[in-house]
């Protein structure tokens, strides 16, 4: 007994040691990172968090399968905590049991169950892995890039923690030593085929099943601090640690050493974005120590998908590894190389291992100089560690955020790196040039002159009510047109299908005309800080001034573009600007409610064709709008999901300025997407072609507003920057022979037509009150969530 005791408090000593310098070196290099004042705010949202995501398994659920592997295994770590408290007792006095609860069986039976489930779990994770190998699957494989050597390892580790635990608790059940006659049903089981076995015998077989759990458990303490697999002690602080809701909708404002930068009078020491390692947050750098390498952002990233070399887990992985690398630097106090005193051209040394040709950080291995001296972004020419072709391949669209289950920022550490990049060192695609021209000569991204901004209303016919120095007090929302809204024709149809339903319904609205401009979206997704600075202080101080007098909660925005309803509602508050802002969409599907607009439904024959929902990123990741305009779609037609869509949906390829910037790698993002929807739309429930073209004659006359009946089916949108990528999706499909006689529509023009069918039946009698579909609109949105 002596003997077991002195081994295993030995080997206890070692690995502590071992692990707990790794754990304060790690310490150390995270707390180096710039602050982070705001994520210790709402003390009570961040318990919350706690008991939702780490313990609850929220996100990680959202994939059935190995989201419940992973609960069990998750809670294999947590409820085994107490063998490991009996197994150390066991050290000193053979039969120990955990005070007041060690003997009950309601424990035991929980140690035993959860550890057989875990067993199971590794048994699915290993078909996981067989089944998704890079070998065979290459890039389609969610674990290209990752360390598949090292999760194999863990994976060998816990079958170890869980084998050893079974034969040690199996003996001592033999010896009578376990805490637990009934209950702990695996152990005593097992423990039965001990018997006959000399008592002798069964006490070494016991104390080398002991020793065996315990040094095993040691040993994965320590590959756990030295590999990614840090994530196990790393993961709840960083999930508490959090944005809220999440790290989607406003971008934060720009910050150096902690505080807001005020871009009127900066600092002369101020940091403009991030251009080196180490102007990351601390939190930056506890999400990069935080990565699992599970593959799921990569698995959605709409760049990842189409051919690009962009994704979201190789890129924090470089910045990991090139943190990790540059520590002696940072922390260590090895003296920084001189700028410029390494030539990366002269060609970069081959490197065996895991490196992929995405990945940035294989390009300079080791922790030298030439990996101190790295720009953060550069071509493989300067070393770069995230290659520019990485950096702005980037939609926006915020799937990696949502998918992370240990909520990595990716998005916003995208944006930061263009930030620098375009503030400090005027390196962006040459086409943004334009766009910030544009905006800030013309205060609109197409260059147009803000007098032709109401040229939409000309063919209205009803008078639109213009802003002229006071807000009239019946006026109920400040209509917000937008830039496209304004000057691109397929988005026009859409605020003029708006328009007219507002004036159906009775809704007294106004709009800004020439006073509105570009609220500063594609400059500030783009890393234009400065000029989004620029555009957002001027629409505040006129958006102030039209609400003044206004209290809160009547200063009411209604807009058809998901990008101004994120800026105006979510990030002018950063320039104190407040206001309600709602889609078109949210307020449309309240007024179909409340019975002041009554859509009708098509002839039965007319509801033949198909209708598939795009979700705009912007309105449904970002902003977590997904029920209202599929309310009004169901309200109108049958509808039929693609099989990406809502939190999973596929961007259109616009986001993130990226309707401003030429696509040269892989396939197009928008034809990716439109090509599942001509696949949806296809194989819906259709009529055949036949039908289709006898009933044509009878379809109803395209209204303002709409892009025309289409019998193959329409694509609703809900966003002018889709409905234009999309259509342009649409029109090359269909040049190659697909797609014929489809559509794409905004879902206000889908439930304008509906809503003119009731005007009069075909006898001419007014249907006005003729019923609407079976399809119930979406519950309307709370007073206070009009924002989100």
């Amino acid at each position: 007994m002596l003997e077991r005791l002195i081994i295993g408090l030995a080997m206890t000593v070692i690995a502590v040691a071992v692990s707990g310098r790794r754990a304060f070196w790690i310490y150390k290099l995270i707390s180096s990172g710039q602050p982070a004042n705001d994520r210790a705010d709402g003390l009570g949202q961040r318990v919350r968090a706690q008991f939702v995501e780490v313990f609850g398994q929220r996100r990680l659920l959202k994939w059935s399968v190995p989201g419940l592997a992973h609960l069990f295994t998750f809670y294999a770590f947590v409820i085994l905590i107490t063998v490991y408290i009996e197994a150390y007792g066991a050290l000193f006095v053979p039969d120990f049991a955990i005070p007041l609860i060690g003997t009950w069986p309601v424990l035991g039976f929980l140690q035993d169950t959860i550890a057989v489930l875990a067993l199971v779990s590794l048994g699915v994770f290993s078909v996981i892995r067989l089944r998704n190998a890079p070998e065979r699957k290459a890039r389609d494989s969610r674990f290209y890039g990752s360390h598949t050597g090292g999760a194999w390892l863990i994976l060998f580790m816990i079958f170890n923690v869980l084998w050893t635990l079974f034969l040690y608790r199996a003996a001592a059940s033999a010896l009578g030593y376990l805490p637990y006659t009934s209950g702990a049903w695996a152990s005593i089981g097992l423990g039965t085929l001990f018997a006959g076995v000399p008592e002798p015998t069964l006490e070494v077989v016991e104390s080398i099943g002991l020793l065996l759990h315990i040094g095993v458990m040691l040993v994965f303490t320590v590959i756990v601090a030295y590999s990614k697999h840090l994530h196990i002690f790393t993961a709840p602080i960083n999930v508490s640690a959090k944005r809220f809701p999440k790290a989607l909708g406003p971008l934060p404002a720009m910050e150096s050493n902690g505080k807001k930068i005020d871009f009127e009078d900066p600092g002369e020491d101020d940091v403009f974005g991030r251009g080196r390692i180490e102007d990351f947050t601390w939190k930056g750098m506890l999400d990069f120590a935080t990565c699992t390498e599970c593959g799921r952002c990569q698995s959605q990233c709409p760049a990842w998908n189409t051919g690009k070399p962009l994704s979201p887990k190789l890129l924090i992985m470089d910045l990991r590894d090139h943190m990790n690398a540059k520590a002696p630097y940072m922390i260590g106090g090895r003296d920084m190389p001189e700028e410029g005193s390494i030539d990366f051209s002269a060609g970069l040394t081959a490197h065996p291992g895991h490196g992929v040709p995405e990945s940035g950080f294989e390009r300079v291995r080791g922790s030298g100089p030439d990996q101190a001296a790295r720009p953060l972004v550069g071509t493989a020419e300067q070393g770069g560690v995230i290659d520019p072709d990485v950096l702005w391949s980037c939609t926006s669209c915020g799937a990696c955020v949502e998918q992370c289950p240990v909520d990595i920022e990716h998005v916003d550490h995208i944006m930061d790196m263009r930030r620098h990049q375009v503030l400090i060192e005027s390196e962006f695609p040459s086409e943004l040039g334009t766009l910030f021209k544009n905006l800030e000569n013309k205060g609109n991204p197409w260059g147009q002159n803000s007098k032709e901004r109401l040229d939409w209303t000309k063919k209205l016919g009803f008078t639109v009510n213009v802003f002229d120095g006071e807000l009239a007090p019946e006026t109920e929302y400040l209509f917000w047109i937008g830039c496209a809204g304004a000057f691109d024709d397929g988005a026009k149809k859409t605020v003029q299908a708006t328009a007219e339903l507002l004036h159906r319904a009775g809704v007294e609205y106004t709009v800004l005309g020439p006073e509105e401009t570009c609220t500063g979206d594609p400059a500030r997704r783009s890393g234009n800080e400065f000029l989004f600075q620029m555009l957002a202080q001027q629409n505040v101080e006129v958006l102030n001034s039209v609400f003044e007098g206004r209290e809160p909660g009547t200063r009411k925005i209604v807009t058809t573009c998901p990008h101004c309803l994120n800026t105006l509602g979510r990030e002018y508050p950063q320039l104190d600007g407040h206001y309600e802002v709602v889609h078109h969409t949210q307020l449309l599907n309240k007024l179909v409610r409340e019975g002041k607009l009554v859509p009708v439904a098509a002839p039965s024959e007319d509801k033949l064709a198909p209708v598939t929902y795009h979700d705009p990123c912007y309105l449904g990741r970002h902003n977590d709008v997904y029920e209202e305009p599929r309310a009004l779609v169901g309200a109108v037609a049958t509808l039929t999901e693609m099989p990406r869509h809502a939190d999973r949906s596929m961007c259109c390829g616009a986001g993130g300025a990226q309707m401003w910037m030429e696509e040269r790698i892989g396939q197009r993002v928008n034809v990716n997407r439109t090509e599942e929807a001509i696949a949806t739309l296809s194989g819906a429930d259709t009529p055949s072609k036949t039908a289709l073209n006898a009933r044509g004659a009878n379809l109803d006359t395209p209204v303002a507003g709409s892009d025309g009946a289409a019998s193959g089916g329409t694509i609703a949108v809900g966003c002018p920057f889709c409905k234009t990528m999309l259509t342009d999706g649409l029109t090359q499909k269909q040049g190659e022979g697909e797609g014929e006689g489809m559509q794409v529509q905004d879902v206000s023009q889908m439930l304008l037509a509906a809503v003119r069918r009731g005007d009069t039946d075909t006898n001419g009698h007014s249907s006005a009150n003729g019923s609407a579909s079976d399809s119930e609109p979406a519950k309307e949105p709370a007073q206070g969530d009009s924002q989100s």
